[in-house]
């Protein structure tokens, strides 16, 4: 009985541990829901239009996780080619569904050239893919803006004045997508008790989520597993390590391309040169919320993370409002929230990790002393 209760208990530590940043999240929404004084129906409003916004976006991050690659910051490389596709889809004007479509199929030579570019720099700093990954967005940003900023005009021809710059070149700080907003949300949309159901974006998640189900039985998605768990048994497997891991990247930006035209359709508006500054950082915060870590995640890691950490993104002004009378304490609370969740989910998991072989340690020594007895 004993034995039964220490068992029993070891397990429900475990399962604490493992899930001790979701639990964390559900325990503060818990609080704020009440507090923040929203409706029922608001909050699953704003729950579902996040879910269909973001989620493409944070599956383009599960790729890279399953090679080994660890969190791909480097998606931003992706929303950057979403956003150039845009912007040329506006000057030609060419609205709705097909500028949708368009702007998809214009990211994709772009992210691919991107991911490979990206794919290769981190095959050379193996170990430090995320914090390598992270600096490259930073670059690319800068080189993201000079395009946008100087060769959108005179180099690369802009035919409209209204996204131009007064001056005559360089893209304008906001570039109105109205015309193409909620295309996609809008389309066969079902109004049940007052909640929005965006059913065409959802069909697209959906389908996206069985195509990454269906990747990971393919050989290729086999390979990139083998690379995930040991690249020198994958290489002496016959694995192609470096290509493979290229190919993750490549896929990863192709997809975080997609995502990003999804996330600004819905929006309506892009903050040309802001847009994809923080979409990296708040899609993998989202993942980490999910229970996901460096090394594992699931697609049920991104809809929980999507909820909940959206969930929060909600309520935290007006709860924040609520308890302190001031508002801005509730957005710095969520900022605050947002960078925490990496920097506590990497901690933990670097925690775990270092648990981990310290025990294989024990166990190898063990296992010689009983040899040599």
């Amino acid at each position: 009985m004993k034995s039964a209760n220490k068992s029993a208990s070891k397990k429900a530590l475990n399962f604490l541990g493992a899930n001790s940043v979701p639990i964390m999240f559900i325990l503060i929404i818990a609080i704020c829901i009440p507090v923040s004084g929203f409706s029922t129906t608001f909050l699953l409003n704003e729950i579902v239009t996040r879910l269909c916004r973001n989620a493409f976006l944070i599956l383009s991050l599960l790729i890279p996780i399953m090679a080994g690659m660890g969190l791909n910051f480097g998606m931003t490389l992706g929303a950057m080619a979403g956003e150039i596709a845009l912007i040329f889809v506006t000057d030609w004007q060419i609205w709705g569904i097909p500028g949708v479509v368009l702007a998809m199929i214009l990211s994709i030579p772009l992210s691919i050239g991107l991911g490979v570019l990206c794919g290769k720099i981190l095959n050379a700093a193996k170990g430090r893919e995320m914090i390598t990954s992270y600096i490259i967005s930073f670059f690319m940003n800068g080189l993201f803006q000079l395009v946008v900023l100087y060769l959108m005009g005179p180099v690369i021809p802009i035919i409209h004045n209204n996204i131009k710059l007064p001056r005559g070149y360089g893209v304008r700080n906001s570039v109105d997508l109205t015309r193409i907003r909620k295309c996609l949300d809008n389309l066969l949309a079902v109004n049940i008790a007052g909640v929005r159901i965006p059913v065409l974006t959802l069909l697209i998640i959906v389908a996206m989520c069985l195509v990454i189900v269906w990747f990971r039985r393919t050989k290729l998605g086999q390979d990139m597993r083998a690379v995930g768990q040991d690249m020198d048994v994958a290489r002496d497997a016959g694995i192609n390590v470096e290509r493979t891991r290229i190919i993750s990247i490549v896929i990863s930006t192709v997809l975080a391309g997609f995502g990003m035209v999804i996330y600004l359709q819905n929006m309506g508006d892009m903050a040309t040169y802001s847009s994809h500054s923080q979409i990296g950082m708040f899609c993998i915060a989202a993942l980490l919320v999910g229970g996901a870590s460096v090394d594992k995640a699931s697609i049920g890691n991104v809809f929980l993370g999507v909820i909940l950490f959206h969930t929060l993104f909600i309520l935290a002004p007006s709860a924040g409002a609520k308890i302190t009378g001031n508002e801005v304490i509730g957005e710095y609370f969520r900022v605050f929230v947002s960078y925490g969740v990496i920097t506590v989910a990497l901690v933990m998991y670097e925690t775990k990790k270092r648990r981990a072989k310290a025990t294989l340690g024990q166990q190898l020594e063990m296992a010689q002393q009983e040899e040599g007895k």
